[in-house]
């Protein structure tokens, strides 16, 4: 899979379109969800997956071989936290702020009201914990969620986890168990369900 990858990256830094074409296929959908796991919003997720291959397109340049998969998602990663980072300069609220009750921005609501009939009781009460799982990992701070995203669902082993995060191992590990211990603390026990 390296010698793809590899020679996938050499093909595009010759000038061959698909090559870069074929990369994006292998890895998009990887890197989509977990853009959408770091930010919670698949717009937002949308936005920085064209920045993120931006960047893999510019500095493809700069892959020296090895495993490509955790070089791309510190790509990803810088440019979750650079867009956090951007983002945060940017919003302000205002205290005083009342709260537009009639605000039809907010779709996810309309959509928690509604039942699906469609479902059985056991599919809906799944869904309502995969949903409670996914605002869990989405209140932790950066790098534990960016660890848990990384280890859980991209399957990166620690030392690629470290890669990406440009930390070591045992660092990773110290940010798992931070973040599995909060998590622990804010989602509840179903295990007596």
């Amino acid at each position: 899979m390296e010698n793809i990858d590899r020679s996938l990256i050499d093909a595009h830094l010759k000038g061959n379109a698909m090559a870069f074409g074929e990369i994006v296929r292998r890895y998009g959908d990887n890197v989509l969800g977990y853009l959408i796991y770091m930010t919670g919003n698949k717009e937002q997720a949308d936005d920085l997956f064209q920045e993120t291959f931006k960047r893999v397109h510019v500095k493809a340049h700069t892959f020296r071989g090895g495993q490509f998969k955790p070089w791309l998602f510190k790509i990803a990663t810088r440019v979750t936290i650079d867009h956090a980072r951007r983002s945060r300069r940017i919003k302000l609220l205002s205290l005083n702020q009342n709260s537009d009750c009639n605000n039809h921005n907010d779709e996810k609501m309309g959509a928690m009201a509604a039942v699906d009939w469609h479902n059985p009781p056991g599919e809906i009460i799944k869904n309502e914990q995969i949903e409670q799982v996914r605002q869990a990992i989405q209140s932790l701070p950066e790098k534990q969620r960016a660890t848990v995203v990384l280890a859980y669902y991209q399957q990166l082993s620690y030392p690629e986890v470290a890669q990406v995060m440009g930390c070591t191992t045992g660092t990773v590990k110290t940010q798992m168990f931070r973040a599995l211990r909060t998590l622990a603390k804010r989602l509840p026990d179903t295990r007596a369900t």
